[in-house]
């Protein structure tokens, strides 16, 4: 199911997304797919702008191979 959140004053689309689902940067693609013309808005959104955050958005997270010292 696809949440709609509301922008706050001064929210950039990375700063609603961390704090309101938890999401970096890996969701801003589908995000923005999914909300035609928000880019159009500049990177401070306007305040009340709704943003759908799709499924696909909160999929699980990329692993990150670590490097370890000693290997």
């Amino acid at each position: 199911m696809a949440d709609t959140l509301h922008a706050r004053q001064g929210d950039t689309l990375d700063l609603l997304l961390h704090r309101d689902c938890g999401l970096g940067i890996e969701a801003t693609d589908a995000v923005l797919e999914a909300n035609p013309g928000l880019a159009e808005l500049g990177p401070v959104l306007p305040v009340g702008t709704p943003v759908l955050v799709p499924d696909r958005a909160v999929a699980a997270p990329a692993t990150v191979q670590l490097l370890q010292l000693w290997d």
